[in-house]
């Protein structure tokens, strides 16, 4: 009822945020970034090859790239699905085909307010790094902003639970590891992280080259699709890894202001199809 709620105050006050300038995070954001969600996985935005509009997605974060991206490269009827961290967790998103075709399984590391269970979701709370799930249970495993929280201080956010305060910028590689088992033979794994100038910022790291190099290498990928975006004023684009080299993240919840350009999170996200 809470989320409901908010949902709806977010809609009404969505003409406001328009009128004043389409600041990141102010009230009306999320519509406005649900909606333009929606419109690319329906329309399919992110289909291999294309190139987005001109100003697509200004003032918004790698979520209105990760999301459809993933989305484009299911497969119709994805069969077994894990959503490993819970980034899926939206009605909008678990309604919304191919994944609602599937059968969609949500890990993370506690409950969260949010949740589908009636729709046939199953929730299963765990780390990552060594899960409870059998060797190749799901077609597609889909990690959407999560591996780089992976080892770090997932209190400020996510748990409660004080061992889950580490300081561990290697953790990633466990879970990639577990991907990889857990995935079926000829199934995907999605990965998408904030990529450019590496750094440790307690709850998250930003990848870099050498990152990103040690995930293919944990996960030995029959084959392999790895497309790199970069934010600008004037909204997101394809890039290339040299371009992002030092790019950035802001942070809402440790930098001070907004800088010139709105970047709402990161100003580089790269996005991984990995076939076991």
């Amino acid at each position: 009822m809470i989320y409901q709620l908010k949902k709806i105050i977010d809609l009404l006050v969505y003409p406001f945020y328009l009128l004043l300038g389409r600041k990141p995070w102010s009230p009306g954001y999320f519509t406005a970034k649900r909606n333009l969600i929606v419109h690319a996985i329906d329309s399919q935005l992110f289909a291999q090859g294309s190139e987005l509009p001109n100003g697509y997605g200004s003032h918004m974060d790698e979520r209105v790239i990760e999301y459809p991206w993933v989305y484009s490269r299911l497969k119709d009827n994805p069969g077994a699905v894990l959503d490993a961290g819970s980034a899926l967790n939206h009605d909008f998103l678990v309604e919304r085909k191919p994944l609602s075709d599937g059968k969609l399984t949500i890990c993370t590391l506690a409950p969260e307010k949010r949740c589908y269970f009636s729709k046939g979701i199953s929730y299963v709370f765990d780390d990552l790094r060594a899960c409870m799930f059998r060797d190749e249970s799901f077609d597609a495993v889909i990690s959407i902003s999560t591996i780089e929280h992976i080892g770090l201080d997932n209190t400020m956010l996510y748990t409660s639970d004080g061992t889950k305060k580490e300081d561990n910028d290697d953790g990633y590689l466990a879970a990639v590891r577990e991907f990889r088992r857990i995935t079926r033979p000829g199934g995907s794994c999605l990965i998408t992280v904030p990529y450019g100038k590496a750094v440790v910022r307690g709850w998250f790291q930003v990848f870099d080259a050498e990152m990103v190099a040690k995930v293919l290498k944990e996960f030995s990928p029959s084959q392999v699709e790895v497309d790199y975006f970069a934010y600008h004023e004037k909204g997101w684009s394809k890039a290339s890894p040299e371009s992002l080299a030092d790019a950035t993240f802001f942070d809402l919840h440790q930098d001070a202001k907004y800088d010139d350009d709105f970047a709402a999170g990161a100003r580089g996200v790269v996005c991984m199809h990995l076939v076991a």
